[in-house]
């Protein structure tokens, strides 16, 4: 991600943190009102996705810093980080659920649902859509994990209004059963969007590959005077891609068209590959 987009991720956070509070205040009134576990659940849901918000503005306000003396490759791993920590708050949030589901099996309590709370569910379904669609497609536009991240927890609080509505509508037709339940599908879908969470950012911090070789070699093969090229490696994500490489050129090649292929293969890798932030490039002299 650019330096310059990060006010444009701030502003979208602060944005999405005011509608999750809002919808987590509304659904947890109304949930305790009608004694709805899964919407409490749900209510708790969509609490911890303004709680992500927040840790999701201290992450970018740490990645925004330029690279320094201490940091040559700049801080946007903290980005990252902070996608983890979204990730934990999730699975804490699953594990206060499956705690509620026990007491409400203990304790059975029938849920009084009114028109009004119907109503309150299906609003915040729609604010949901709309906050999950956006950040998702400025999340791709941007190169931002964050919002791609926060995009993927809000969008399993749709599933998760949706699935409140299903037990709205079985206890309605005489299953109390059914409320605690959906609030175990919740609690399911939370961790699972955790898991691919933790998973994709895991493969950031631990350097996986980013570009399949044949990508790069197409490139770096298609330049006059190279013989070859070998020991490719990637890393970083898919905005922010690392590069380095060995290339082989003539025995007797100066030193000064060594260096302009050098320059020239950096060129053709940025401008063929989107995402390239760096290349590193080994001279060799070919055996042929």
């Amino acid at each position: 991600m650019r330096q310059e987009d990060y006010p444009k991720v701030r502003k979208t956070l602060v944005i999405v943190l005011i509608l999750n509070l809002f919808v987590a205040i509304l659904k947890g009134v109304f949930g305790f009102l009608a004694n709805s576990l899964s919407m409490m659940a749900d209510s708790m849901h969509s609490f911890f996705d303004s709680t992500s918000n927040i840790i999701g503005l201290f992450g970018i306000w740490i990645a925004s810093k330029p690279a320094d003396s201490d940091h040559p490759y700049g801080h946007r791993k903290f980005e990252t980080f902070a996608t983890i920590g979204i990730a934990l708050l999730l699975i804490i949030t699953s594990l206060s659920i499956l705690g509620d589901i026990w007491d409400r099996i203990i304790d059975p309590v029938i849920p009084d649902i009114s028109h009004f709370t119907i109503l309150v569910m299906v609003a915040s379904m729609l604010i949901n859509i709309m906050v999950s669609r956006y950040e998702h497609a400025l999340g791709v536009r941007l190169g931002s994990s964050i919002l791609r991240a926060d995009a993927m927890h809000t969008r399993s609080d749709i599933f998760a209004s949706l699935s409140v509505l299903l037990g709205f509508a079985a206890v309605s037709m005489g299953y109390p059963l059914f409320d605690p339940l959906i609030a175990l599908f919740i609690a399911i879908l939370i961790a699972r969007t955790a898991y691919h969470i933790i998973s994709d950012s895991c493969n950031v911090l631990c350097d996986q590959k980013v570009l399949p070789e044949h990508a790069v070699l197409k490139v770096v093969n298609s330049i006059q005077g190279i013989k070859g090229c070998h020991k490719i490696r990637t890393r970083g994500s898919e905005n922010q891609i690392y590069v380095d490489l060995h290339m082989l050129v003539a025995k007797d090649m100066s030193v000064d068209e060594a260096h302009r292929l050098t320059e020239l293969v950096e060129e053709r890798l940025r401008k063929e590959i989107n995402g390239i932030a760096d290349v590193v490039v080994h001279i060799e002299p070919s055996e042929d």
